[in-house]
């Protein structure tokens, strides 16, 4: 390689001494000659080739040089990136907390007849959401098996069982939870709401036992009655989606979606009644 280097060096000095001999022996001519301008051409092919090797070599060795620079870089700009990502879902955590929140106080301030206790979900009493949910209150923060349990969408089941720091909620969506509702357009008040699930096992529930006349439709939304004392009235349960007649039994019957996503349950309010000793459920 040091070789080809020195010849190349060579070749370019002689090219531009001879170069140099002919433009003085041409300089008092007004054209220079076929040698000269060749030897120009030549020269400056050279030199062009020698310039072109040089910002190549040069351009490489800047890559070479600031590759670590840059790779640095590179690393701060992901690690920020992810820092702001993280921020992001931080600051959309706290949105939707804070939602969540107000939606909760609005509920509270409609019912104000009762106190509540939010509650965290903490798990599954079984293998699937029909078995109930966990959640982190019990005895000691005066719950009691009975008591309903809502969100500010809307109505979620019952307290079933209790311990001391912990109790089990079953939610609507079990075919064993009965509840007395009424259809909020025409008044009715004589459904029974029950768990249901439809072909695709989709969490719904069905309201049972409307007479036959009743002019209950799509989008209809049903609310708790009162009845039974169990159940305080008018809280939301779910928006009707289908309608049937049992001309069987001469009634009709409506698939209701509750406002409630079960299997997106994260928090709770338990409804409790300002004096527990009166508590008639």
């Amino acid at each position: 390689m040091t070789f080809f280097k020195n010849k190349l060096a060579v070749t370019i000095i002689v090219l531009s001494v001879s170069f140099l001999i002919l433009i003085g022996v041409s300089v008092k001519r007004e054209k220079a000659s076929i040698v000269e301008n060749g030897a120009g051409t030549a020269l400056n092919t050279v030199q062009g080739l020698s310039y072109s090797a040089g910002s190549i070599v040069k351009d490489n060795l800047s890559f070479i040089f600031n590759f670590s620079k840059v790779k640095k870089e590179n690393e701060e700009l992901r690690a920020r990136n992810n820092e702001l990502e993280q921020k992001a879902l931080e600051r959309d955590s706290l949105v939707k907390e804070n939602a969540e929140l107000r939606e909760s106080l609005n509920f509270a301030k409609q019912h104000s007849e009762y106190s509540y206790v939010g509650c965290n979900i903490i798990g599954k009493s079984g293998g699937n959401y029909l078995d109930g949910y966990i959640i982190d209150k019990g005895t000691k923060d005066n719950l009691r098996k009975g008591m309903v349990v809502a969100t500010a969408k809307g109505l979620v089941g019952q307290v079933t069982y209790t311990a001391s720091n912990w109790s089990v909620v079953q939610s609507i969506s079990n075919e064993n939870i009965a509840v007395s509702a009424m259809v909020e357009s025409t008044n009715e008040t004589t459904g029974i709401l029950k768990g249901y699930k439809d072909a695709d096992n989709k969490l719904l529930a069905k309201l049972y036992n409307l007479p036959e006349d009743s002019t209950i439709k799509k989008g209809d939304v049903i609310l708790t009655s009162g009845y039974g004392n169990l159940y305080p009235k008018g809280i939301r349960i779910g928006q009707v989606v289908d309608v049937e007649e049992d001309k069987g039994k001469i009634m009709k019957n409506a698939v209701v979606e509750p406002y409630v996503d079960f299997n997106k349950l994260e928090q709770v309010l338990v409804i409790i009644p300002k004096d527990i000793r009166d508590i008639k459920y």
